[in-house]
């Protein structure tokens, strides 16, 4: 057939269709019935066309059909890590994330074979040590020049997420440099604005300004080469609004690279993803594992480079090999069964996810220049008000929780009474309070049915 079908009807113009869907209303108001409002400040449309676009949207600059499957293990002893993580790989993980608590720990111990030439490996440390970093860098030179290991190294992060440096300020910012220099890599942690309730504009705005007191602080000691070359990791935590997730994922990278190019620095970041703690339950528990499939899900497609997924009980669990197992398939499901791994950027072209992918990158930019202009992100979390922005933000989503506008199936809406959790509790799933004398309030992570699940706990 030489002829497109098409071809035989005229095209509706986006003033066409919203004409016939006010005559469809029969006089309801379109803006109160159809635009749905949101805590972002996005007013989201019931569709998006075309024409409402002066030149077609570009390609997405990074294929994303490479995601890596990642195991997320909290290293204790590096024996048991170093099974864990052999087992892992064994049961289709390509990235390991080794959470390591203390500097103990011997690289040869923990890496014993494993091939880092085929996976890769991401060491997030609770500690700042030049002497630990420089072992994993002499033991993975070592034994092979394709390892793929990167470093993670965020003093700010540690400072807003405890209220205090590792040593001070001065001391950490010559230890971060030296670490900087021989790594060229750091990383952002986006999570914690995201668990403590922060919006999806206020963590684009947020790790920009914190990664520019970064570079602000490393562009002098950088070669050139080391600027085009750098690795900067963004870690970031995924919700349950699946189109805005992703469009958060692709903002990022837009912002990200605006940034680095006024720097001469390499456009291209790294991004992991998790699902989000914030909206999980220990209540109905096993819809956690709907929750945390639709949040890689957006992870995915918004081109994220590695997943690493919640098990379904991480919250009142301690670790066990169920949980791994069930949350490490369902990525497997996803690349292998669902060929989320087999079409390049798949969100391209979608109106709606383009329009508040731009959206999203504005607004966070005009938020981050703000920031610039008050000082910047430090200053900003010295006088504390970045901790105060996201307690509003946090307080006003906790109200749509409480009224039921904001729904967690089977927590808030449509609970199991007869579901009892008191003697399930193998670990406390809610905030601890530390009293401890800190420099700066620090940003609180807190789950939304916290209380509500106290409350069912009082009564079992």
């Amino acid at each position: 057939m030489s002829n497109s079908l098409f071809s035989d009807f005229e095209g509706v113009s986006s003033k066409g269709w919203k004409q016939k869907i006010q005559v469809d209303l029969k006089g309801a108001d379109y803006n109160d019935t159809l635009i749905w409002k949101n805590n972002e400040g996005i007013d989201v449309k019931p569709f998006y066309h075309s024409d409402e676009f002066e030149s077609l949207p570009d390609t997405s600059i990074n294929p994303k059909t490479t995601w890596a499957i990642s195991q997320f293990i909290q290293v204790n002893t590096a024996k048991d890590s170093n099974l864990k993580a052999i087992d892992a790989i064994s049961r289709g993980a390509e990235n390991i994330i080794f959470h390591i608590k203390a500097d103990h720990i011997t690289p040869e111990e923990l890496f014993k074979n494993i091939d880092l030439s085929a996976v890769s490996i991401d060491i997030k440390c609770d500690f700042l040590s030049e002497e630990f970093t420089q072992k994993i860098l002499d033991y993975t030179h070592h034994i092979s020049n394709g390892s793929q290991v990167t470093i993670h190294t965020d003093i700010i992060g540690n400072l807003a997420q405890t209220g205090n440096w590792y040593a001070n300020l001065k001391g950490d910012h010559i230890k971060f440099e030296a670490i900087v220099k021989s790594t060229n890599q750091f990383s952002i942690d986006l999570d914690l604005y995201q668990n403590a309730g922060a919006t999806i504009i206020q963590q684009l705005a947020y790790g920009l300004a914190h990664c520019n007191e970064y570079l602000n602080s490393i562009d002098k000691i950088l070669t050139k080469d080391a600027k085009t070359s750098l690795n900067v990791t963004f870690c970031t935590a995924i919700s349950s609004n699946y189109f805005f997730e992703i469009a958060k994922i692709r903002a990022l990278r837009l912002l990200w690279s605006t940034l680095a190019a006024e720097y001469g620095i390499n456009t291209d970041c790294r991004i992991i993803s998790t699902p989000s703690k914030r909206n999980k339950t220990i209540y109905d528990y096993n819809v956690n594992m709907l929750r945390t499939t639709t949040e890689c899900m957006s992870a995915i497609l918004g081109g994220t480079d590695v997943v690493y997924n919640l098990p379904y009980d991480v919250l009142f669990h301690e670790s066990n090999e169920f949980g791994d197992r069930i949350a490490r398939n369902q990525l497997l499901v996803l690349k292998n069964e669902s060929y989320f791994d087999k079409v390049n950027n798949a969100a391209d072209g979608a109106y709606y996810i383009e329009n508040i992918t731009k959206q999203f990158a504005e607004k966070a930019l005009l938020l981050f220049k703000d920031i610039e202009e008050q000082g910047g992100f430090l200053s900003q979390l010295k006088e504390g008000t970045i901790q105060r922005k996201i307690k509003e933000s946090a307080t006003k989503e906790q109200a749509n929780f409480n009224a039921e506008e904001l729904v967690l199936l089977g927590t808030n809406k449509h609970p199991n009474l007869a579901d009892k959790m008191k003697n399930d509790l193998e670990v406390s799933p809610f905030l601890k309070v530390n009293k401890r004398k800190t420099l700066i309030e620090p940003i609180i992570q807190k789950r939304l049915s916290e209380n509500l699940e106290i409350n069912r706990l009082n009564k079992e």
